[in-house]
């Protein structure tokens, strides 16, 4: 019988580096307002296939254990990471928030042009 664990250091070194980062590194991220509040955290990210670009990070907010759980999309170019705080900020307060776009797991949207022009209007409404 062997009692020597075995680490996998492959990936550990690939996942991540100064500029880039695995999706499922940022999947989980506490995001927080400016104040340093969290406000919940991501739940995945929505790619543009075209551009290859992240378009939205959907962040979890409320429940417990994924009961009573909305989902929020928020642009990307909305998050900024916080070394400190090793998490995503955004610039919102929880008022701003709960009047935003959301989903639950029972009402998941169609992500067309006229869902994500909802989105992109609330949260970036033109000048």
């Amino acid at each position: 019988m062997n009692d020597t664990t075995t680490v996998d250091t492959s990936r550990l070194a690939n996942d991540e580096t100064n500029r880039l980062i695995s999706s499922d590194k940022v999947e989980g991220t506490p995001v927080y307002n400016p104040k340093g509040e969290r406000l919940g955290k991501v739940h995945h990210l929505m790619i543009d296939k075209y551009t290859g670009q992240v378009a939205y990070a959907v962040m979890s907010f409320g429940g417990f254990l994924g009961i009573g759980e909305s989902y929020h999309p928020l642009p990307w170019k909305m998050l900024k990471y916080d070394t400190r705080l090793g998490g995503y900020v955004v610039d919102l307060d929880r008022n701003r928030l709960e009047g935003a776009p959301r989903y639950t797991s029972r009402e998941i949207p169609n992500w067309d042009r006229s869902y994500t022009g909802q989105i992109d209007r609330y949260w970036m409404p033109p000048v």
